[in-house]
C-alpha cells in the first residue's frame, strides 16, 4: 500500500495501453449514454477514447456554462464530452498524475477546439494527485460541478479527496461521480493485490463506509442515481475475490447547508416545469426522485433544497414553506442502497 500511487501510474501510463488490455469488466461503461452525450462524444478524438477507463455515465444534465473540474481525468474524455456541453462559456479542468495519460490529454487541445467551432480552448489539465488537491492552484468555492469516473477507489486516502472537493465546490454545488463500491468491507491481501487495485476492484468501499465518509465530508445526503452489479469474468480473479459483490454506482452529493440527516416531511412540493433541454419530459433526480413534466410531486426537506438551492431552481415551480414539520418523510432510501441483484436480467459490466 506504501507504493500504490507508483503502481497506479505505472499499471495505467505502461502497463494498459487501451481499454481492451484490462483484465476484468470492472472499468468499462456498457450503460447506453444519453442522446446528448453521444453527440458530444462523436467529437472526441479516436485516441484519446480508446485510453477510457471508466465505469459509468458521470456528466449530468443541465451543466451549460459550469466550471467542471474532472477528479482522475485519463486521457480527458469526459473533459472533452464535459468541453462541449458546457459551451464557450463554460471550463473544464482535469486532475490526473499518469504522465502518458496527461500527454495524450494535451496533444488533443486544439483538435477540439477546432472540432468544437470554439476561438479558445474552454479545457485545461493539470498534473496532480486527487488526494492533494489543495496543494494545486485550485481556488476553494470556484467549482459549480465536480465529476470523477471510476477513479476515487483507486485513492488511498478516500477521505481526503472528499474533504477536497467538498471545499473547491460552491455552495449549491455538486459533485456528480461513479465508482465501484462492494457489498462488505474488502480484505486487506486483496486490497494489496496490485492488479485488483489497478482494475478498480479492491479499493471499492464498502458502500455504508462511503456514506459515512461523505457525511463527514459535508456531503450531508448522499442520493444514488443509478446502480448495476459489476462482473469480474476473469476466472482466476473471481476466485481470489469469493462472495464478495461489486457494484458500479452513481452518486450525486451537493454542497448546500442545512440538509438533514434524515428526510423530513414538513409539507412541502415541487413541479418540473420540462425546461431542461436533455430532459424535456422528465428529470431524474436520483433512483427515487422521478420528476414528470407539469406533475405536482410532494417531496422531503432535503430534496426540495437539492432542487430549491442549485442550478435546478428555475426548472422548477415550489410549493410550501418551513412553517409546518410532519415528522419522517416516508419512501426515501432504505436499508442496502442498491437494487439491483447480480441476478438481475439487466446486470452490467459495470
Amino acid at each position: 500500500m506504501e507504493n500504490i500511487h507508483a503502481e497506479v501510474q505505472a499499471y495505467y501510463g505502461e502497463e494498459l495501453q487501451q481499454s481492451e488490455d484490462l483484465k476484468t469488466n470492472a472499468c468499462c461503461t456498457l450503460t447506453k449514454p444519453p442522446k446528448h452525450i453521444l453527440e458530444a462524444l462523436r467529437l472526441v478524438a479516436d485516441e484519446v477514447q480508446a485510453k477510457y477507463y471508466g465505469c459509468g455515465l458521470t456528466i449530468p444534465e443541465n451543466v451549460k456554462g459550469l466550471r467542471i473540474l474532472d477528479l482522475g481525468s485519463g486521457s480527458g474524455r469526459d473533459c472533452y464530452i464535459a468541453g462541449k456541453l458546457v459551451g464557450e462559456e463554460g471550463f473544464v479542468v482535469g486532475v490526473d498524475m499518469t504522465d502518458n495519460q496527461l500527454s495524450v490529454a494535451n496533444k488533443y487541445i486544439d483538435h477540439h477546439t477546432k472540432v468544437f467551432g470554439y476561438k479558445k480552448s474552454n479545457v485545461q489539465f493539470i498534473k496532480g494527485n486527487i488526494e492533494r488537491l489543495d496543494e494545486l492552484d485550485l481556488e476553494k468555492g470556484s467549482f459549480d460541478l465536480i465529476i470523477s469516473n471510476c477513479v476515487i477507489n483507486l485513492a488511498q486516502d478516500k477521505q481526503k479527496v472528499l474533504n477536497d472537493a467538498f471545499e473547491l465546490l460552491k455552495p449549491g454545488g455538486e459533485m456528480y461521480f461513479s465508482d465501484v463500491y462492494a457489498d462488505r468491507r474488502v480484505p486487506m491481501d486483496l486490497q494489496n493485490n496490485r492488479i485488483l487495485w489497478g482494475e478498480c476492484i479492491s479499493g471499492a468501499l464498502y458502500w455504508n463506509d462511503f456514506l459515512k465518509i461523505a457525511k463527514k465530508a459535508g456531503f450531508t445526503d448522499p442520493r444514488a442515481v443509478e446502480d448495476k452489479p459489476v462482473t469480474v469474468e476473469n476466472e482466476a480473479l473471481e476466485e481470489l475475490l469469493g462472495d464478495i459483490n461489486f457494484y458500479s454506482v452513481t452518486y450525486r452529493l451537493f454542497k448546500i447547508n442545512g440538509l438533514e440527516s434524515d428526510c423530513e416531511d414538513y409539507g412541502q412540493a415541487v413541479a418540473y416545469k420540462g425546461t431542461i433541454e436533455e430532459s424535456s419530459h422528465t428529470m431524474i433526480l436520483d433512483d427515487h426522485h422521478v420528476f414528470p413534466k407539469g406533475k405536482i410531486m410532494t417531496v422531503c426537506g432535503n430534496t426540495f433544497k437539492m432542487l430549491n438551492e442549485t442550478r435546478f431552481k428555475e426548472h422548477f415551480d415550489f410549493f410550501g414553506d418551513w412553517s409546518t414539520h410532519y415528522g419522517i418523510f416516508e419512501g426515501c432510501g432504505g436499508a442496502m442502497p442498491f437494487k439491483n441483484s447480480l441476478n438481475s436480467d439487466d446486470a452490467s459490466c459495470c
